[in-house]
């Protein structure tokens, strides 16, 4: 007689594939996604599709969180800023905090590909960064640096930092590219220099042996000192207008 067909037991069965988890979607993971395709891809060939495509997923779920490309770049913009220390107004040293300020930025602007290019394009006016603007202009007033200077000491800074670091990648994209060294590049650049007409070009002829001999870092340092010196000498020096009031 033909034996019926017994049921597997459970423990001889093969086990069932599970299918993973999803991670839920959030404007988080979207952010970090952005940031690895700009890190990759450059700020020039980020788009929401590449983010999408980043997270395995379609681009209308992208737009569940992220109204559109630019809301996402001032996402990216506003993590620029996570973690910064403006610390409380110290009006006899208020140069070193100011310095310190800088190089936190620097750092961060170097930190990811491109970043400046992205940094230039928005203002940090939103309600989430204008603490970080209100903590650096009170560390400028509490030094007495005048109202009229005080009004642009923000911007001027931000500029400076965003140009320097922006000049810097665009420098290190080249070194990509050429594939080749600093050290020859600067000895071309300085020959070339060298090489000028001294008649036409008096001052880029003598300075042609340190043209480009000093690190980014000496640059950057030297530059922001300069800017600082001249904000300083500002301070105690009336309002535009006063002296006429008071004569």
């Amino acid at each position: 007689m033909t034996q019926p067909d017994m049921p597997t037991p459970p423990w001889e069965r093969p086990p069932r594939r599970r299918t993973p988890a999803r991670v839920p979607l959030t404007r988080e993971r979207i952010v970090d996604a952005a940031y690895t395709v700009l890190d990759r891809d450059g700020y020039d060939r980020l788009s929401m599709r590449q983010v999408a495509a980043e997270l395995g997923v379609a681009v209308s779920a992208l737009y569940v969180h992220v109204r559109d490309k630019d809301e996402l770049l001032q996402l990216m913009y506003t993590r620029m800023f996570e973690g910064y220390d403006v610390p409380e107004p110290d009006p006899e040293h208020w140069r070193e905090q100011v310095k310190d300020f800088a190089r936190q930025a620097r750092e961060r602007m170097l930190s990811h590909r491109d970043l400046p290019k992205l940094a230039m394009g928005h203002v940090p006016f939103t309600p989430e960064l204008l603490p970080y603007v209100e903590r650096l202009l009170a560390v400028f007033a509490a030094a007495g640096i005048p109202r009229h200077v005080l009004a642009i000491s923000g911007d001027l800074l931000s500029t400076y930092i965003n140009g320097f670091a922006l000049e810097e990648t665009v420098w290190q994209e080249r070194y990509r590219e050429s594939q080749g060294s600093w050290d020859k590049l600067r000895e071309e650049i300085n020959g070339y220099f060298a090489s000028l007409p001294p008649d036409r070009f008096p001052n880029l002829v003598a300075l042609a042996d340190i043209m480009m001999d000093e690190s980014n870092d000496y640059r950057f340092e030297l530059g922001l000192e300069i800017i600082l010196r001249g904000l300083a000498s500002y301070i105690g020096e009336p309002e535009p207008g006063e002296e006429r009031e008071e004569g």
